[in-house]
């Protein structure tokens, strides 16, 4: 059984994903957190994010911003982006991935989700039974909350990647 707190596995940055394989594998479509995971914490959407869901867009993949964010931090992000987007998710709730990939016309088994938080991204698509990829904070400067949170997300990624070393992905 996988653990819930434990991603399908892990990448240094968003952008360096090798989405093609997912598509080719089968997935059709990814769910993103923003904050952190595509941009700093705050930050609008940039060149690089608007570029990867332009390449995303053209290879096939219907694409959705979840965030807990509300909607005047989110509609402009996915307008940039060209994204669907649900703004106060709730993460880690499961209602949000649900509507997710009820916007996209996916399923868990062809759904990926990227972030770059346990104990809210990869807890709740975990699951949602979507496959997961944590990724690497972007920016180190957060709130305190999250600041708190990161330390007890050290100890869960401890657990993790030695358990990757003694099992495998």
């Amino acid at each position: 059984m996988r653990h819930l707190l434990y991603p399908s596995e892990t990448s240094e940055s968003t952008y360096t994903i090798p989405f093609e394989n997912y598509y080719d594998e089968g997935y059709r479509g990814i769910i993103f957190d923003i904050d952190n995971t595509l941009v700093p914490h705050g930050a609008p959407a940039d060149n690089r994010a608007v570029e990867l869901f332009d390449r995303l867009h053209e290879m096939g993949f219907k694409t959705l911003l979840l965030s807990n964010n509300k909607e005047p931090r989110v509609a402009p992000f996915a307008q940039a982006v060209e994204a669907e987007y649900i703004h106060m998710a709730n993460k880690p709730l499961l209602k949000g991935y649900l509507k997710a990939m009820e916007k996209m016309g996916t399923e868990p088994a062809n759904t990926l989700f990227v972030g770059d938080q346990i104990f809210t991204d990869v807890w709740g698509a975990n699951r949602a039974g979507m496959h997961t990829i944590l990724v690497g904070q972007i920016d180190k400067k957060e709130e305190i909350q999250i600041v708190l949170k990161r330390r007890l997300e050290a100890v869960v990624l401890f657990f993790y990647k030695r358990h990757v070393r003694k099992h495998g992905k």
